[in-house]
């Protein structure tokens, strides 16, 4: 059955790190199969996009009021999210092959899947010792245009759909990860940062019937 807004869907991976260019080539590379999937991706006004996630977000609001669960929902649905959009990533971002490295996958997230999908670009910051963990910046967010948080909503993660998109997406490749936002320009940062903390990479295992029909 088709999961409701907000349910997440039982995941159903595809090839482990299928998220990259071959390894050894630059970031600059990524930039350019990014602007080269954003030159052939339909186009939406960038008002109406951003007015149709702030009625979104209005309504999860009114429905559930604590704003705890609200950024809960919205990561809900940003999971949903990715896990459908990464067979069009994968089918039409031109990326030619499976990743090599986390600083590949992060790149391809950061400059290809950010362009095709909003039109922006991050740069990819802050790793940490163990190569496990990095952080996406970026000043532009066409989810936040015209948008003013109250004082009683300081507490709301806004965007966080977007953090909910990145972990189906990668959960789909095998690849299991938590997303925060650390920084946020609604909350008087001067740039939004997105900490991707990848726990595992998963194993493809066949299932026992499919071992039993080969």
């Amino acid at each position: 059955r088709n999961p409701r807004i907000g349910e997440e869907s039982p995941p159903s991976p595809r090839p482990a790190l299928c998220l990259a260019v071959p390894g050894g080539m630059a970031s600059k590379s990524h930039v350019r199969v990014g602007e080269q999937a954003w030159a052939r991706t339909p186009k939406v006004n960038g008002e109406f996009f951003a007015m149709t996630y702030g009625a979104l977000v209005m309504q999860i609001i009114e429905d559930h009021e604590d704003v705890d669960l609200v950024n809960k929902q919205l990561e809900k649905i940003g999971y949903n999210i990715g896990v459908r959009i990464i067979d069009e990533f994968l089918a039409k971002s031109g990326l030619p092959g499976p990743c090599q490295s986390h600083r590949e996958t992060a790149d391809s997230i950061a400059k290809v899947a950010f362009k095709m999908f909003l039109g922006i670009t991050a740069d990819v910051t802050s790793w940490n010792a163990e190569r496990s963990s990095f952080c996406l910046t970026f000043y532009e967010n066409p989810l936040t245009e015209f948008v003013e948080l109250p004082a009683e909503y300081t507490g709301l993660v806004y965007s966080n759909i977007l953090c909910g998109a990145i972990r189906g997406a990668l959960e789909m490749i095998q690849v299991r990860a938590q997303c925060k936002f650390v920084r946020d320009t609604l909350k008087g940062d001067d740039v939004n940062e997105i900490q991707v903390e990848i726990q595992e990479v998963m194993e493809e295992v066949m299932s026992e019937d499919y071992k039993d029909n080969s």
